[in-house]
């Protein structure tokens, strides 16, 4: 992680320099998670239900399990979008550096932080930029599959009107889990979910689309897990 993003520093620091050159930041970054998999001996297999078209804001939203799971958003998802992330992978050497400057971070424990998620949220979708939530919250315990969704991602997605595009990682928790020395090298399989259109949703209908992505993702994870 760390050699790759040396051997790129340069471009890197010029690309946070404005935050309009986000999108050029963005490139890289993908470079950069793509290279990390691959060194890690992890091959990428992904299905697709429907594609991301160019210059269209999302809200992307997926199973959260690994810290593999950024990298292997960065290298789906073509379109620049901005990770919403927990404070504390800030402290992490080098990646926090860039992390804290080009992510939305929350502190889980402060009502004022995560007020301010939204009106950051919402300035980066006027960019034109998609938000990436894992709306779990965190990486739940390891005996649990799939975590209850909290209602960030899908407020904002409908407030502003924007598609969701839920995806299930299958792999991600076996290939690196949180445990000491476990894991391994091989595929990590991820399926794109056809998209939910929020055009005419009011918040009303925040938890119906909420628990409908929930069940879809859980019984993708379950027909992986045979």
């Amino acid at each position: 992680m760390g050699a790759l993003i040396l051997i790129m520093l340069p471009f890197l620091l010029l690309s946070i320099l404005k935050e309009e050159w986000y999108p050029y930041f963005f490139v890289m970054a993908r470079i950069w998670a793509k290279g990390i998999l691959l060194g890690m001996g992890f091959y990428t297999k992904i299905e697709r239900e429907q594609e991301l078209e160019k210059g269209k804001s999302y809200m992307l939203v997926a199973n959260h399990t690994s810290m593999t799971d950024i990298m292997l958003m960065l290298s789906i998802a073509q379109n620049p979008f901005v990770f919403v992330g927990k404070k504390e992978l800030s402290k992490i050497p080098l990646f926090g550096f860039f992390y804290k400057r080009t992510c939305i971070l929350v502190d889980r424990s402060s009502q004022k932080s995560r007020m301010e998620v939204f009106a950051r949220a919402q300035k980066r979708l006027n960019q034109g930029l998609s938000i990436c939530i894992f709306p779990e919250g965190g990486v739940p315990d390891e005996a649990v599959m799939l975590d209850e969704f909290k209602d960030g991602a899908f407020k904002l997605a409908i407030e502003h009107q924007i598609p969701i595009v839920p995806m299930t990682f299958a792999d991600n928790k076996t290939r690196m889990s949180y445990t000491f020395l476990s894991g391994s090298p091989g595929i990590m399989r991820a399926k794109v979910h056809r998209f939910f259109d929020t055009k005419g949703k009011t918040l009303e209908d925040k938890k119906v689309i909420k628990e409908e992505i929930h069940s879809i993702i859980l019984k993708q994870l379950e027909d992986y897990s045979k």
